[in-house]
């Protein structure tokens, strides 16, 4: 089943205590769409400017996302840059500059209305609604988010509650949202709130899947000797849940639980390299290797 990506598109400028790179494909749907590509086939829908790489795009196109819904405007790429400190865990942005993504709204073509499987990529709680708006009788919506929203559009954000499936968001951020120090109770009241699913991550600590009628799951991070660059991995991790939900059909308690580990495996290769580098050069069968390990991990 098709999978609907909705999100930013941008060109990061990354710096880490050992290296610094500039130009590089980020934004949550690009992380977002290539992750859930190893999955199924995506519809991709953002907007970039006339200066966006040619090689960017390729990219996209290598890994076959359709780029019906992808806006080209006059003017240049949102563009972000960010440092991280020795420990990959604390992140300072150092400049944003919108630029054409400051006037995005979302248009979905008319072929991708009827997409079963939604994510609603790190944006505007008001343009995740607009999407929402416009799809026809989704099977599972997918939303991600982050502090910012919750401090500057928690109205609208609670309103976008109440029309996904599934949230998806980090654990300061839930402790933000609920006002609560607990996670366990920070996840289950965010439950109440409309969502019948929320992902909790945890970083390299793994995430808890909270379920509505009291369902409850725990799964740890893949362990990396190396982390080069955590830029994406929270979108990465997004878009192998949906991903994997769109290519089996199933959206049960035991099958979104192992959604789950299939997105912190997806995430997990993104972190070895710059950017989506990995990614560029992962294959289908490292993923299935890779979740050969982790079930012997935690057997």
């Amino acid at each position: 089943m098709p999978v609907l990506v909705v999100g930013s598109i941008a060109l990061d400028h990354i710096k880490t205590p050992v290296s610094e790179h500039h130009q590089l494909l980020g934004g949550s749907a690009s992380y977002a769409a290539v992750a859930a590509s190893f999955f199924g086939p995506v519809h991709l829908v953002g907007v970039v400017g006339d200066d966006f790489p040619a090689q960017h795009r390729e990219l996209f196109v290598n890994r076959k996302i359709d780029l019906t819904g992808l806006e080209v405007a006059a003017g240049q790429t949102f563009c972000w840059s960010g440092e991280y400190e020795i420990n990959m865990n604390n992140r300072k942005t150092l400049s944003v500059a919108l630029n054409v993504f400051e006037k995005f709204q979302p248009k979905l073509p008319e072929s991708y209305r009827a997409t079963p499987y939604v994510l609603l990529g790190n944006i505007a709680p008001s343009l995740q609604r607009s999407v929402c708006r416009q799809v026809i009788k989704p099977k599972f919506v997918v939303a991600d988010t982050m502090d910012l929203w919750i401090g500057m559009a928690r109205a609208d954000l609670l309103e976008l509650l109440k029309e996904v499936d599934m949230l998806i968001l980090n654990d300061s951020e839930a402790r933000q949202l609920t006002e609560e120090d607990n996670l366990i109770r920070a996840g289950r009241k965010i439950a109440t709130m409309g969502p019948r699913y929320v992902a909790v991550k945890k970083g390299e600590h793994g995430c808890l899947l909270f379920g509505r009628d009291g369902e409850f799951f725990s799964t740890g991070a893949f362990p990396l000797d190396e982390i080069h660059d955590p830029t994406g991995a929270g979108d990465c991790f997004a878009g192998g849940v949906i991903g994997h939900l769109a290519r089996t059909d199933d959206i049960s308690f035991p099958n979104l639980k192992e959604a789950i580990i299939q997105g912190t495996l997806v995430a997990s290769f993104c972190v070895e390299e710059f950017s989506l580098r990995r990614l560029e050069k992962l294959q289908a069968d490292e993923i299935v290797q890779r979740r050969k390990a982790f079930g012997a991990y935690i057997a």
